[in-house]
Parts: C-alpha cells; structure tokens; sequence
C-alpha cells in the first residue's frame, strides 16, 4: 500500500472554504487502499479518522512563528520516521527538508498575494509571495482548483507548466437544516439574501453593502441582508461599513456559524450574493446551489467555472453592476426560481470522490 503523508493542520481549525476542502477530500482519500499519516500542529478531534489505515500524529504549537518551525522540523521528521511514499501539502506549502525518497505533491487554490495582494495583511502577503514559489518548485506535481488557477499558476510559474493539473473540489456535504425559527433567534424576520464568508476585504463586502444601500427604500424594508462568516485578515470593520452604509437594520450579522446553521441560512436564502475581487475557486457557490438556491457572483477568475448557468454574473468593481444584480434577484422571482431550477444539476458537476481519484492519479505519477 502507498504511505500518504498530509499536511492535516487545517482539520484542527474552525471549517472554512480549504479547511472544508481539506476535511472532504482527506475523508474520501482515507477510503482509497494506502496507509494515511495526519500531521498537524494542534490536537484535533479523531473520531472520523479512527481507521486502520491511518495515523495521526500532533504537536501542540499556536503561534504563527511556531508553526512555521514546525512544518521545518517535526513535519518532516514524522515523514521520514513513517517511510512515507507520497507527501500531500494540501494548501500552498511543502516542507523543505523532506527526504530525498519523498515524492511531493501540492495543492495551489488560488494566487491571492498576485491578483488580489492589496486585500491581504502585508505579512500575509508576504509569506505567501516567498512560500509559494518554494513550494512550487519542490513539488513533483501540482493540483489546482480550477481552469482560471492553472492559467494564473502557468502565466507566474511557466517552468512549472507540465507538472500542474486541474482537480476540481466537489460540492459540499451540508446537514439538514433547521426549522425556520432558528432564523428567528438570528434575527432574522423577512425574506433575505445571504452573503456567506471570511470577513476580509478580497470579499467585496464595502461595495456589495453600499450596492444594498442604493437600493429603493422599499426594496430595503422588505428583504434583509445576511452576512454569515467570522473575520479574517485585514482592516475590514464590518460593523463600521454597516453603520456608514445607514444599514444598521436592515443587515443581521450572524458571525461564525457551524455546518447546521449554514444549511439553515442557505435553504431559507432568496440566494446567495458573492461578489468577490478575485477567487481560486469559491465553495459557497457550490454550498448555495447544492440547496437549490441561485447566486449573485463576479464575472471574474473561476467564478463564472464554477457558476455555469445557474448565476447572475456582475462586474464586482462596479457598484452599479452589483445594484443591478440585486435588483433583478429581488425583484423577480420568476428569474430566480429560473437560476434555482439550474443549481442543483450545475452542483453535481462536482463531487467529492471524482476529485479524491484524481488527486490518487496525482499521487502515483509523483
């Protein structure tokens, strides 16, 4: 059987867009005939991973600085000591002193620090600009989330062209969701549109608030805005942009929500606004549409890949673009259940098990 290390330190933090991609893809490749070692700083819950053929091991480090060491020093120690074939860096990262013997393969979701850098902490910013390239020409083969990273990745890194191949993530397993008098308890009391993210700026939040602001008085006093995600990098102060937009009680802000209340939120949602500056892919365009439930997003790097035909496609760095998006979804429900009735098949393009096999052919070509 193949020996599959795998950079697991995402499975010990809150879920969000590639720590859901890690956790799913990692639960399909357990299933696959290897013997699978999880490493990752921090301890987390093991219960889904008590299989025969895998092995977790965790240090217990927090800070960022301690981190990086880690992925130095007892990263690579644990591979050696476990004789692995195959190392997975499952989010931009190799380690550099992995031995010789250690086939290496990364995933790139997206090139954020190049298209969307001025979004990003400098420190961020500056990681990612300095690991990447490493990372890159570590790796013996490359998986990508979409056909917009693999041209972005080829345009940065052409030497690195024939080592790249598309593995695209599949739509997310969501709960049942509560009855809609969970909403209540959130605040919400009307029909609403839904936002669902990290709170940061490459999320569009200031532009698609203040598109909502423009809108007619009346428009705003019948359908809410909900925005579901906890904060992220950067200097976004979403409570400031509410208050400036004059949209104090029209938004709700429900914060970090656990996977039974995002089911909620998307079953009840009119549909999902994304209007984000740049995206290697954007898992809650899938999330919406695996609901039924149509979507507003950008015209822009792999949104439209995954949107199909099932989405309203704006210009995310026009305001009157967004305004004209939010109008024509609210406005006409006949144009929404249209984009619905097209979700759901356009979802099924994408699956779970389709990517872990994938990923599996990567794995025997390094």
């Amino acid at each position: 059987m193949m020996r599959i290390g795998i950079d697991a330190r995402l499975l010990s933090e809150p879920v969000t867009g590639i720590g859901r991609y890690t956790v799913e893809l990692t639960k399909e490749l357990v299933k696959q005939d290897g013997h699978f070692f999880l490493y990752s700083t921090r301890p987390f819950p093991t219960e889904q991973w008590q299989k025969d053929n895998v092995t977790v091991r965790s240090a217990n480090f927090h800070r960022r600085i301690s981190k990086m060491l880690w992925s130095q020093t007892y990263l690579p120690y644990w591979a050696a000591k476990d004789h692995l074939d195959v190392f997975w860096g499952a989010t931009h990262r190799l380690p550099r002193y992995l031995p010789s013997s250690i086939a290496r393969v990364v995933t790139i979701h997206d090139l954020v620090w190049k298209h969307a850098g001025e979004t990003m902490r400098p420190l961020s910013r500056w990681v990612e600009k300095r690991l990447m390239p490493e990372a890159v020409q570590l790796a013996d083969r490359i998986a990508v989330d979409s056909k917009s990273t693999l041209k972005d990745l080829e345009d940065e890194y052409p030497e690195a062209k024939q080592r790249i191949k598309v593995v695209y993530p599949g739509a997310p397993i969501l709960p049942l969701a509560q009855e809609p008098e969970y909403l209540v308890s959130m605040g919400i009391i009307r029909p609403y549109f839904l936002f669902v993210g990290t709170l940061e700026p490459r999320k569009n939040l200031r532009r698609l608030l203040n598109a909502y602001s423009l809108l007619d008085d009346s428009i705003r006093h019948q359908y809410q805005m909900v925005i579901a995600g906890g904060k992220g990098w950067g200097s976004l102060d979403i409570h400031h942009l509410i208050s400036d937009a004059g949209l104090e009680k029209q938004v709700v802000l429900t914060g970090y929500v656990d996977d039974v209340g995002l089911a909620t939120l998307y079953a009840n949602a009119l549909f999902l606004a994304m209007p984000s500056l740049y995206e290697g892919f954007g898992l809650p365009i899938l999330e919406a549409m695996t609901q039924g439930v149509p979507v507003l997003t950008s015209n822009n790097s792999s949104m439209p890949e995954v949107a199909g035909d099932a989405a309203m496609l704006i210009d995310p760095c026009d305001e009157m673009s967004i305004v004209a998006g939010l109008s024509s979804l609210l406005g006409n429900k006949a144009y929404r259940n249209e984009l619905a009735g097209r979700a759901v098949a356009n979802a099924r393009r994408f699956n779970w098990q389709d990517a872990a096999k994938d990923l599996w052919a990567i794995f025997e070509e390094a």
